[in-house]
């Protein structure tokens, strides 16, 4: 599994209306999250062409709300492989209709695991840096998810129950 892959990224648009938002007329959390695991999603299987899970949200942060009214853009791309995983990282933008202007206002990582028909995880191609700034990234994106199968396995009570590596 080797050769080019697309790891340019992807964005999602969304109008956020009044049923997606609070009584304060901001989106409500689960609404950008539900758009970030969408697009992580995308953003991972156009990388290695297959289906793919949501298996952790890390180093999530909100900085600034959408507000009705406004488009949210979520913006994902694949920056870190593993044997079976995509880390994702996923910024979210407001977009003011009126100007069209965008501010960020979340951001955070995403980790997705390649899935085959039976639900069982499937190898997929890795991803090779090869900027000063994609090696910086990789990095980051790498000790969240070494944090993350850390976490998970001390859980488990130290045992690794299939972890997707």
């Amino acid at each position: 599994m080797t050769g080019h892959r697309d790891t340019s990224p992807i964005s999602v648009h969304e109008e956020i209306f009044p049923g997606d938002t609070n009584a304060y007329g901001t989106a409500f959390g689960g609404k950008i999250l539900s758009l970030m695991d969408l697009a992580a999603g995308l953003a991972a299987s156009r990388y290695a062409h297959c289906n793919f899970v949501t298996a952790s949200l890390d180093a999530l942060e909100f900085s600034a709300p959408v507000l009705q009214g406004e488009i949210a853009e979520v913006e994902a791309r694949v920056v870190y492989t593993s044997t079976h995983t995509c880390g994702v990282k996923v910024r979210v933008f407001a977009i003011d209709k009126s100007k069209w202007d965008r501010r960020q206002c979340c951001q955070g990582s995403l980790f997705m695991v390649a899935v085959g028909p039976e639900g069982r995880p499937l190898p997929i191609p890795q991803f090779e840096p090869d900027t000063d700034q994609a090696r910086k990234e990789w990095a980051e994106a790498q000790a969240i998810h070494r944090q993350m199968l850390a976490r998970r396995k001390k859980t488990r009570g130290g045992k690794d129950h299939g972890s997707q590596g």
